[in-house]
């Protein structure tokens, strides 16, 4: 069982910033990809960014490309998000997540750290 648990969240500014973290129990944490995804009230889950195993590849959704960058600390079972140039409309429950290790699915989720964004 991988317990994942999300910090770093709060209130800010427009413009500003905010790095969220994501601490995971499994000591297998070097082996698996992890992702980040928000979900915003009254709209669905969406995805935001994954970095691979050794932290070589990232991915990135469109609405955050060049101001959120995910990276991770293997030693520390830790993957975070750095989010810069923060907007309205990133307003969110973020939530870090597992991929699994054969397949493109998430098996184990965080509970969120909410990421509000005033204007």
């Amino acid at each position: 069982q991988v317990q994942l648990v999300e910090s770093g969240g709060g209130l800010v500014q427009a413009g500003g910033s905010l790095r969220l973290s994501c601490a995971a129990s499994e000591r297998t944490f070097s082996s698996y990809t992890m992702g980040w995804f928000r979900q915003a009230p009254g709209k669905e889950r969406e995805f935001v960014a994954r970095i691979l195993p050794n932290g070589g590849s990232t991915v990135y959704a469109d609405s955050v490309k060049g101001r959120f960058t995910i990276s991770r600390d293997n030693a520390k079972n830790t993957v975070y998000l750095q989010m810069n140039s923060l907007k309205p409309e990133d307003t969110a429950v973020y939530t870090c997540a597992k991929r699994k290790i054969f397949g493109a699915t998430y098996d184990y989720w965080g509970q969120g750290t909410q990421v509000t964004v005033s204007s």
